[in-house]
């Protein structure tokens, strides 16, 4: 039996954090399914950007997009909607048994719009609207300003996915914006059960904090603030305000340990999954961890709802001179630049692309 299974069992999803081509025209992604229990994907523009880049699988619908007149961002949702419909159809099966809990996909709406409330939301309900399928996720940062365009998207009905956490305190923010969204559903008279995944990146911590903190520190930080945002969302899951949507037909957000990938080559391939076992949660796994984790991982004991020994972890980073509240704020504001960059980089290959294409296409 693969480790993936044993986890499943044990009460977590498991999500590959990858979306190309090749992925769903190869059976690689059906493959992943059936053989390694994964049951969703998430997606982002680095993710997409790498694959136009160093691959010709989108060439011929770049071509054809560009000739019908679509360009940049248009022509790119339009290639990300193609990939994400199939996956969604692929685990359509999984959405269905597990009566909407699990089986889902991520849409990234554009990074630029991470401090935009009013686009966030006009995109959000946009891109949801086109794709058409009942387990797509549209991926919204948790920034200040992406707050309030998660709330007023739940209370839209557009399942959303909040990305870029980065600590226990910003995972609260982004729940008490789902639950706010809930709320005005069931006080306008309208069905509450609206999906939601929050999604708390975990290894960039430890690549933070790997020169600042004595050897003993480092490659524990990812893990503490992980279990610390389990602790929070346990005491959110048992709370009276969560049980009073629950009871009134809402299906609670989910917490997502992403950015789960192992940076530091001298520690475990598996660190971020074995070490952060959890009922009712997800781990979203690079393609390289999800094998590596099928392979050789091991399956033990599930983290305390309490956080276990988080806090204490935590205060040792502290006392080392860390400042986990700006970190926490400096990792976002670096992730959505990143995500950015990687944006603009991908409206780049797809211009090129896009230009070389119909050129040659005339040229026959």
């Amino acid at each position: 039996m693969h480790s993936t299974l044993e986890l499943n069992r044990a009460g977590q999803s498991i999500w590959l954090d990858n979306i190309t081509r090749e992925l769903l025209t190869s059976g690689t992604l059906k493959r992943y399914i059936e053989e390694l229990t994964v049951t969703g994907l998430t997606s982002n523009p680095t993710i997409f950007d790498h694959a136009m880049k160093h691959g010709s699988a989108y060439d011929e619908d770049i071509r054809k997009l560009a000739q019908s007149g679509l360009a940049d961002e248009k022509l790119f949702f339009e290639l990300a909607r193609e990939d994400l419909t199939r996956a969604a159809d692929l685990f359509r099966p999984v959405h269905e048994r597990t009566a909407g809990v699990d089986g889902w996909v991520s849409l990234e709406v554009s990074p630029r719009l991470a401090y935009d409330t009013h686009s966030t939301l006009a995109e959000a309900r946009d891109l949801h609207a086109r794709a058409a399928r009942p387990n797509l996720y549209i991926k919204i940062p948790g920034t200040q300003e992406g707050l309030p365009a998660i709330e007023s998207a739940i209370f839209a009905g557009v399942p959303i996915n909040v990305t870029l956490l980065f600590s226990a305190s910003q995972y609260v923010d982004a729940a008490e914006a789902w639950l706010r969204g809930v709320e005005r559903r069931i006080a306008a008279g309208l069905n509450p059960n609206v999906a939601s995944v929050a999604s708390i990146f975990l290894s960039r911590w430890d690549v933070a904090t790997a020169d600042k903190v004595p050897a003993a520190l480092r490659n524990t930080l990812g893990l503490a603030v992980g279990r610390s945002a389990y602790a929070a969302y346990c005491e959110l899951l048992a709370s009276p305000r969560w049980l009073r949507v629950l009871n009134a037909g809402a299906r609670s957000q989910r917490l997502l340990f992403a950015s789960t990938g192992t940076k530091d080559p001298k520690a475990p391939d598996v660190l971020y999954v074995e070490g952060l076992i959890a009922p009712y949660t997800i781990n979203t796994m690079p393609e390289n961890t999800l094998k590596a984790f099928a392979d050789h991982g091991k399956v033990g004991d599930a983290v305390a709802t309490g956080g276990g020994d988080s806090e204490k972890v935590l205060a040792e980073f502290t006392k080392a001179g860390v400042d986990l509240a700006a970190l926490a704020a400096k990792l976002q504001r670096d992730g959505a630049d990143a995500f950015v960059t990687s944006w603009d980089s991908l409206m780049g290959v797809i211009g090129s692309k896009a230009t070389e294409l119909k050129k040659a296409a005339g040229a026959r």
